[in-house]
């Protein structure tokens, strides 16, 4: 996941948190439906804009994991 990626998760996350607390959602299933709701508006700017769709994204050939575990065998670790 790309800072790209992660800005627009986090500002998804952000507004739905707001969202739920100004609408003071209570029910399980309100929350889920604002949480939605709030990512298909984040998605739909994204597109508008023409900025690359999250799934369009590219993603790393290796994982933090697999980075770290290579760095501890170079360094003798």
């Amino acid at each position: 996941m790309g800072s790209t990626e992660l800005a627009a998760n986090l500002f998804r996350a952000t507004q739905a948190e707001e969202k739920l607390k100004r609408d003071n959602v209570q029910s399980k299933a309100h929350a889920n439906q604002t949480h939605f709701d709030v990512g298909r508006k984040v998605r739909d700017t994204i597109h508008e804009l023409g900025g690359t769709m999250p799934e369009d994204l590219s993603s790393p050939d290796k994982s933090i994991k697999q980075l770290e575990t290579a760095e501890k065998k170079k360094l003798g670790k």
